[in-house]
């Protein structure tokens, strides 16, 4: 297999939060490097040391990074896309700059060559009982006579490939009647509420903290004849923006999350006010060894019923209120 080093920018002081969500999308190996280590080393040292190499001398001015290493297939494509939108909340939320630059940066890969090159990855797909997945750029011989839901994930989180979204949209497939209001919190590509509204959804409000990520849903949501009448897309951060939250207020039949643990726990709140009585959860993102934690969360102000369902990892839980 081959691998494509990405090399992600912070500062001392993000490295311990960086850590912990590359390690919620999934990434469980990472190597550091940090100028404060360094110069830590350099004034403990003992006196066996009386040579030191310049390379590891320029390690005391290098700037604070996080290495990884991803598959360069399918899976890596989208673990890429959520490195970035996982990067693109903490920019948001890190106001005062402690965590630095927050860039990704691909060793060997030019950004536009993996833009393009990354797509031979990704070709049509089932999911669920009545669902097929079509990037944009391939034909598909529709003879079973599924639903086809046509994505071009763009720069944003969503191909439909990765366990969480197929779980999401699977649960979905289960739950939703015909009718419903859903609320699609991160929503990426727009796969999920593109998906519920080809399953028979009455509206759908897309929400993502990135602009890109809610122009690109709303393109996608026109790729496949939904209206924007019907179709609402917003950006930014609901936690932090009183407007956006105001804005998007109504009562959803159902709320898809397909985020991170963390950001799923600190919105709670958030979609408990959301959520009509009687309305359906749907939360993923979740890596397998955090998802009591979740669950524990949500039950705490109110959800309850929780139904996990667990695949290669990776875990979505639908609850009720």
């Amino acid at each position: 297999m081959e691998w494509t080093e990405v090399n992600i920018y912070t500062t001392t002081e993000g490295i311990e939060l960086l850590c912990s969500k590359l390690g919620d999308i999934g990434i469980k190996g990472f190597s550091i490097k940090d100028p404060e280590d360094f110069k830590e080393f350099l004034e403990n040292k003992n006196g066996q040391w009386d040579y030191i190499d310049d390379d590891l001398m320029g390690l005391s001015e290098c700037e604070t990074c996080v290495t990884v290493y991803i598959p360069t297939n399918g899976q890596g494509a989208e673990m890429l896309i959520a490195i970035k939108s996982m990067l693109a909340e903490m920019k948001a939320a890190d106001t005062e700059g402690a965590y630095g630059r927050l860039e990704a940066e691909m060793s060997s890969i030019r950004e536009e060559d993996w833009a393009n090159n990354w797509k031979q990855y990704f070709k049509p797909f089932k999911v669920g009982e009545k669902l097929v997945i079509k990037p944009s750029w391939e034909e598909y011989d529709n003879s079973d006579g599924r639903i086809i839901l046509e994505i071009d994930p763009a720069s944003s989180f969503g191909t439909g490939k990765h366990h969480t979204t197929r779980l999401c949209l699977e649960v979905l497939e289960k739950y939703l009647n015909k009718g419903d209001k859903l609320l699609d919190m991160g929503c990426g590509s727009g796969i999920l509420s593109i998906g519920a509204m080809l399953l028979g959804a009455k509206s759908a409000v897309a929400v993502d903290i990135e602009e890109n990520a809610a122009v690109t849903a709303l393109e996608n949501a026109v790729k496949n004849h939904i209206s924007p009448d019907v179709y609402k897309t917003y950006f930014g951060n609901i936690l932090t923006d009183e407007k956006l939250a105001d804005e998007i207020d109504d009562k959803y039949d159902i709320i898809a999350a397909n985020i991170v643990a963390d950001v799923l726990i600190a919105m709670k709140e958030s979609f408990l006010r959301y959520l009509k009585k009687g309305g359906i959860l749907i939360v993923s993102g979740i890596i397998e060894e955090r998802m009591d934690e979740v669950i524990d969360a949500l039950k705490s102000v109110g959800f309850k019923d929780p139904e996990p369902e667990v695949r290669e990892g990776w875990a979505a839980v639908k609850f009720t209120v």
